[in-house]
């Protein structure tokens, strides 16, 4: 997973790096606190996402399944700062459904990873379109970026808004409008 002593070093180079003094006393801990931190953040590099897909129901008759407002917080591999929002995903069953708690899990797992919204958006999607074998899968993630916020262009309260669609979602607007009808509903 992850090497502990790589990242330490890591942190202690980075404070040198920008100045400051590792060995003083409020830094005395800090290179093991953000190995610790780096476990849980970084965790979903060494999951498989997808195996949260894998234990499905019968559903007869499902027409729509919508689970939305999945809060995530992930980390921009540009610039390594975090970005977190809200997912929204709605699929049309094929034969089968997936516990509602799966999609969250499925969530988690790719956003605990070095991510950019625009491909986890379609990691989600293809995710569960590759497992569920649904007749449609479309995914909305609206999130804040700290790269935004904190540096650069520092514009407060921006949302960037990503969407993949699939099967039935891809070319229905009106099927598409019902989901966000749906999403903004919250």
């Amino acid at each position: 997973m992850i090497d502990r002593d790589k990242v330490m070093s890591a942190v202690r180079m980075f404070l040198e790096g920008i100045g400051d003094n590792p060995e003083r006393d409020g830094l005395l801990e800090t290179p093991d606190r953000v190995a610790r931190m780096c476990e849980d953040m970084y965790g979903g590099i060494k999951e498989d996402p997808e195996e949260h897909l894998h234990k499905q129901f019968q559903a007869p008759g499902s027409e729509l399944v919508i689970e939305k407002n999945i809060v995530f917080h992930s980390i921009c591999e540009h610039h390594l700062l975090p970005f977190f929002g809200k997912v929204h995903i709605a699929y049309i069953p094929g034969a089968k459904v997936v516990g509602l708690s799966k999609l969250s899990r499925t969530v988690e797992t790719f956003a605990r990873r070095l991510q950019i919204q625009e491909q986890m958006t379609i990691q989600i999607a293809d995710a569960i379109e590759r497992h569920l074998e649904p007749k449609g899968v479309i995914v909305l993630i609206e999130a804040e970026h700290t790269c935004m916020t904190m540096r650069g262009i520092k514009k407060q309260g921006v949302m960037a808004t990503t969407m993949a669609t699939r099967g039935l979602f891809r070319d229905n607007f009106e099927r598409q409008r019902l989901f966000l009808d749906a999403v903004k509903s919250s």
